[in-house]
């Protein structure tokens, strides 16, 4: 062997050109930078909902106007989460998770300016859709550049982040509208979305599948999409038609016929949109359904926590967002300690002691009455909040953790689509028991707060507006009607709110339950 020979075979290979180098190579950077992009949709989707009532007065909204500027939103990105991951992981992840960044950002900006209710609605789709894209492949890019051992940690991060965004949301969305406007919840965007950008064009990797050329399953994306819609429209309009009306059960029923023909065309085609041996994993499949409890518990408590704050405490949304800081700074802290717990010991521990401490946070609400003072709220908002953020952790890598590499994206998509409707069905169906409790106690808690029963009787049609919190009261009532009136109003609305954490409760401890039998022991190899 010549000199020339053995000093050329002595030189170290070279690196694929795909290899990320500098600070492309830095996960940790790369962690910063979909941070950004998480922590706009989050704020996003907390401001909105304290921004509609003023967008209501301005616009001259009805309510079901302002229904469908956070129902297109949400149906919108449902839809679509999965096809967002898949884009991304078969065309590159920094690239979809930047068109989502720059779409979200162009149509908050546009949402601002478009200074009639059917605009705000249509961007709001527009919104819905770039979310889509965006949030998947935040967990995709994860899942690509951390190795296993750190992935648990990063994923912990990126809960935190999520859980902060979203308990900002009502103190920043409250002072923001009082000084400034509606739009300002919107507009805001703008900074956090260029600077998400600007940072992801100087340090995101080149990342996704590199699986070779394969045909792209757009039957998959048509079946999926019909059966989100359908799916998520029944629940969400279930609670105002009424869950066994002919309208609610079709669309539910459609919704679940189409994503059941959906699942058997993806197991009989090559190249599949979501591949169904993905469930095979049982960690992945258990995983996804606590991601669905973990959410219908946190959104529907949290929707009929502002209804009792605000409408029977008469607290303002930013005193609302103050009283429910504990829960918000608890999901903060669990989230980096249930990544940590389940590195050590596997999601089979963290998940079911999250899903415990949320069952236990529930139960003391039953403790709770109209007047409650505050000293018998924040423990149980603590408890929640502990609960919440060890489950997403634990779920976040339950999920995207042993999905393969190259299906990371898909595997956030999945995440991010049973955390919607989970979410929705935790409002729709929790104030719809609400309601119906309300509705059937409602004279009997006036009688007995000291309305006369003939008067009492009378106030059976304003049970809508006590299920969410108000008391008919009337300006010519005298003091002692009006007085027994808030009382009486406000023990039928708390029936409702035992009722709803009642459920929760249960839902906990089954999901407590399924994930102690269901869940490996031990996040070991095989689960990465």
């Amino acid at each position: 062997m010549s000199s020339a020979t053995r000093e050329h075979s002595a030189l170290p290979a070279p690196a694929p050109p795909d290899t990320p180098q500098g600070r492309r190579a830095n996960p940790w950077l790369t962690l910063v930078a979909v941070a950004i992009g998480l922590f706009m949709v989050n704020l996003d989707a907390s401001v909105v909902a304290i921004a509609n009532p003023e967008i209501g007065r301005d616009l001259h909204a009805s309510t079901a106007d302002l229904q469908w500027v956070t129902n297109s939103y949400l149906i919108a990105m449902a839809a679509l989460l999965i096809l967002g991951g898949k884009l991304g992981d078969r065309f590159g992840r920094h690239t979809y998770y930047m068109i989502g960044t720059a779409g979200f950002t162009a149509a908050s900006v546009a949402i601002g300016l478009s200074g009639t209710i059917g605009g705000v609605i249509a961007f709001r789709a527009v919104q819905g859709v770039f979310a889509a894209l965006l949030i998947p492949n935040t967990l995709g890019l994860l899942r690509a550049v951390f190795p296993p051992r750190r992935f648990g940690m990063a994923v912990g991060i990126w809960a935190m982040v999520a859980s902060c965004s979203t308990a900002l949301g009502p103190i920043a969305g409250g002072l923001l509208i009082a000084h400034v406007g509606w739009e300002s919840v919107f507009y805001i965007n703008a900074p956090i979305g260029l600077f998400a950008l600007a940072m992801s064009l100087l340090v995101l990797p080149a990342s996704k599948d590199a699986g070779g050329r394969h045909r792209f399953d757009l039957p998959g994306v048509v079946l999926l999409a019909l059966g989100l819609v359908a799916l998520i429209f029944g629940v969400v309009k279930g609670e105002t038609w009424g869950w066994t009306s002919a309208g609610t059960l079709g669309a539910l029923a459609a919704g679940l016929a189409v994503l059941a023909a959906f699942c058997r065309y993806e197991t009989r085609v090559a190249h599949p949109l979501l591949p169904m041996r993905l469930f095979r994993n049982p960690s992945l499949a258990i995983g996804t359904a606590v991601t669905a409890v973990n959410f219908f518990v946190l959104l529907g408590v949290i929707f009929f926590l502002m209804l009792y704050l605000q409408n029977v405490r008469g607290l303002t949304p930013v005193e609302a967002g103050v009283r429910t800081l504990p829960l918000s700074l608890a999901t903060v802290v669990a989230s980096p300690l249930g990544a940590a717990l389940t590195d050590r010991f596997g999601a089979r521990l963290s998940m079911p002691v999250g899903m415990l401490l949320q069952a236990a946070a529930s139960v003391w609400m039953l403790t709770w009455d109209a007047d409650s003072p505050y000293a018998a709220m924040w423990p149980p908002f603590l408890a929640l909040g502990l609960g919440v953020g060890m489950v997403m952790s634990a779920s976040s890598e339950a999920i995207v953790g042993n999905a393969p590499r190259a299906d990371g994206g898909v595997a956030g998509g999945l995440q991010a689509t049973a955390l919607q409707i989970g979410g929705a069905l935790g409002t729709s169906v929790l104030i719809s028991l609400i309601a119906a409790r309300v509705g059937s106690s409602l004279t009997g808690e006036l009688t007995g707060a000291g309305v006369p029963a003939s008067a009492a009787r009378g106030f059976q049609e304003a049970a809508d507006a006590v299920s969410m919190g108000v008391a008919p009261v009337s300006p010519g009532m005298s003091e002692q009607l009006r007085t027994a009136v808030v009382e009486g109003s406000g023990n039928a609305f708390m029936n409702g709110v035992h009722t709803a954490v009642l459920v929760t409760a249960a839902l906990c401890v089954l999901g407590a339950a399924l994930a102690a039998a269901g869940l490996r022991r031990s996040p070991g190899p095989a689960d990465r």
